[in-house]
């Protein structure tokens, strides 16, 4: 993008609304879905025979079409992607003591979950191009104690499931055997990895279908995919008051209106996907020549969903002029811009306190250059031009303050 274009289309002014960082519905809805799910409230008036059920045919129809959607042999729908976390701690049956590795780069739902069931975080650092978990630095923190590995796909991006899973299985625990994988895909259904799709490797992965998601069942919804049909089992158990399993369980359902709204952006994913990709592509080209900012990587072999259009500002920027970069953004030329996410200990200081002593000079570093800027499926390419536009002229004007 050239100089005098950029101009001319700052000179016109933003075309549309104030786009947020992360955008308040990642999934739209049409008529389909406002259809779906006054289906399923009519189809629910009977009250001696129907109700809005239990675990009714609309919801085992979602999970079963989730599952063949990932690839993995079963999905367990749940109302949140925290619920899944959680869930997934309660199969480890954790001692005190017993240490899960999670990203630092991250949001602190898995590292609540792992504190939530006795467990100690451990944090890895994350690769600098794809901000997911570093396979080698992962190794290098293992113990005796170990238990699982926590990869996050960050903001749309695959983890190295690969690599993950050999260094579980090359480390087993002394007692449990081969270390468990727990993916957290809440920001990357429908994305892929090696010909496969996020949800067919590792022991467990958890997504959401929150309003922010890639996909949505009303705002809230999530679903756990294994290929472990004894975990299943147990999955389902603990979703309602352990009848599944005959062991500790409660209420985590999804429901009917959300199964069947569910039906309709599972099928309209990979398209939703595609256009947020094609929107991010586009903005590639326009931000490519700008020194100082290195774009979004997607490896090969990987599809990135982009959930998060995320950069880095130059080690020289960390910081003060990073925040003066998004100050820019966001004030003064209207495009939201915000961090996503910083290290975890830095936001919280219950996690900082529970972790306390733990040094990741990478992911420090990382929490001060990293920035995301609003990237949505339905942005016009107006909208995208206007954006990448903004970015030229606020890098350039920073530039010129330093």
């Amino acid at each position: 993008m050239n100089e005098s274009r950029r101009k001319k289309i700052l000179a016109r002014g933003r075309p549309g609304p104030f786009w947020p960082a992360e955008p308040l519905l990642g999934g739209w809805y049409t008529e389909e879905e406002v259809e779906a799910a006054t289906k399923a409230i009519r189809d629910s008036m009977d009250p001696t025979t129907v109700g809005f059920g239990f675990i009714c045919p609309e919801i085992l129809e979602f999970e079963e079409e989730f599952a063949k959607y990932c690839g993995a042999a079963e999905a367990i729908s749940i109302n949140g992607a925290g619920t899944g976390l959680d869930m997934a701690m309660m199969c480890l049956d954790l001692e005190p003591g017993d240490e899960v590795i999670v990203p630092a780069i991250n949001f602190r739902a898995a590292a609540m979950a792992v504190i939530g069931q006795r467990g100690q975080v451990v944090w890895s650092e994350v690769d600098a191009r794809t901000f997911n978990m570093d396979p080698a630095d992962v190794e290098r923190r293992i113990t005796p104690r170990t238990r699982a590995i926590f990869p996050v796909h960050m903001n749309g991006l695959s983890a190295d499931m690969d690599a993950l899973q050999e260094i579980a299985e090359s480390n087993p625990h002394p007692q449990h055997g081969p270390l468990k994988v727990i993916g957290d895909a809440a920001r990357a259904g429908a994305g892929g990895y090696k010909g496969t799709k996020i949800g067919a490797k590792g022991w467990m992965t958890v997504f959401s279908f929150h309003t922010m998601k890639l996909m949505t069942t009303l705002g809230e919804g999530g679903a756990v995919t294994t290929d472990d049909l004894e975990i299943a089992r147990r999955l389902r158990g603990i979703r309602q008051f352990g009848s599944a399993h005959d062991g500790w369980g409660t209420n985590y359902k999804i429901t009917k209106v959300q199964a069947a709204v569910g039906l309709v952006q599972l099928r309209r994913l990979d398209d939703m996907t595609g256009q947020r990709v094609k929107a991010a592509k586009l903005r590639d080209e326009l931000l490519q020549g700008i020194p100082e900012l290195t774009l979004p990587y997607e490896p090969p072999g990987y599809e990135h969903t982009y959930y998060l259009y995320t950069m880095l500002v130059p080690r020289a920027w960390a910081g003060a002029k990073r925040d003066r970069l998004m100050q820019i953004m966001n004030e003064e030329h209207g495009v939201g811009c915000g961090v996503y996410n910083r290290a975890v200990y830095a936001d919280s200081s219950f996690l900082r306190e529970q972790t306390a002593g733990q040094e990741l000079p990478d992911s420090d570093e990382l929490s001060a250059r990293l920035f995301c800027m609003a990237l949505h499926p339905l942005m016009t390419e107006e909208e995208n031009e206007y954006t990448a536009a903004a970015l030229w002229d606020a890098v350039e004007r920073v530039r010129c303050e330093a």
